[in-house]
């Protein structure tokens, strides 16, 4: 009687790619420009809100912010109110370049599964894959804000693991731009890594597994991985 051939009966593991989001998927910074001159057209804010503003969203957003922002310029306004306006411009602001929405568009059907890491609020970073049409391209999205953590903190990648439905162990890729919260953290995670250059480089952090200047050249490597 012929052994069965038990390799051809075991499920096929389906490469996993995590991106980040703000400057890899996305251009954050004009989104932020065109959603706080919005909101502050719309709520008739003095030149000095506008300006503290602008130097408090720079480099993330939290509702906090808009707290605060309350709090210091005695706005009338709630912060809840302020943060969630902020958020639907945001959501109108964001773009994301037609050549990456096609290139995750090839990875999903090259049989990968696709995942968000990600620094910031939960739901302003939703919002921001939803607007984009990103939304419709990933298996999962791990936001700092769901957990009160920051990459490179290994409990993120785990969190975006689970939710792309995969076993963090198994391997896989991280894409950024952030060297130590994306590739730091992604070698901390156990997976390989491409970084989008751009950030200065740290010394002393190991080297990712390839360097690139955009994001598509990051997809094309990894669809020659399957290939």
């Amino acid at each position: 009687m012929p052994k069965a051939d038990h390799a051809a009966t075991l499920p096929l593991v389906r490469p996993v790619a995590f991106f980040d989001l703000d400057g890899t998927l996305i251009d954050r910074q004009s989104a932020v420009h065109d959603a706080v001159t919005s909101l502050c057209r719309s709520r008739a804010l003095f030149p000095e809100a506008e300006q503290w503003l602008r130097a408090a969203l720079a480099d993330r957003a939290t509702a906090d912010d808009f707290a605060q922002l309350r709090e210091s310029f005695g706005l009338e306004v709630s912060a809840a109110d302020l943060w969630q306006e902020y958020v639907g411009l945001m959501a109108a602001a964001v773009t994301c370049r037609t050549e990456i929405l096609e290139g995750l568009a090839r990875l999903r059907a090259d049989a990968w599964t696709i995942g968000v890491v990600t620094n910031g609020a939960g739901d302003i970073q939703r919002a921001k894959l939803a607007g984009t049409g990103l939304a419709d391209l990933v298996d999962g999205v791990a936001a700092s804000g769901d957990l009160d953590i920051r990459k490179p903190d290994r409990r993120l990648f785990e969190l975006g693991a689970i939710r792309c439905g995969v076993n963090l162990a198994a391997g896989g890729w991280m894409v950024g731009d952030n060297p130590t919260g994306d590739i730091d953290g992604g070698h901390q995670a156990g997976l390989r890594t491409i970084w989008l250059r751009g950030h200065p480089w740290p010394d002393g952090l190991p080297a990712a597994h390839h360097v690139v200047d955009d994001v598509t050249d990051a997809i094309t490597l990894l669809l020659n991985e399957t290939e």
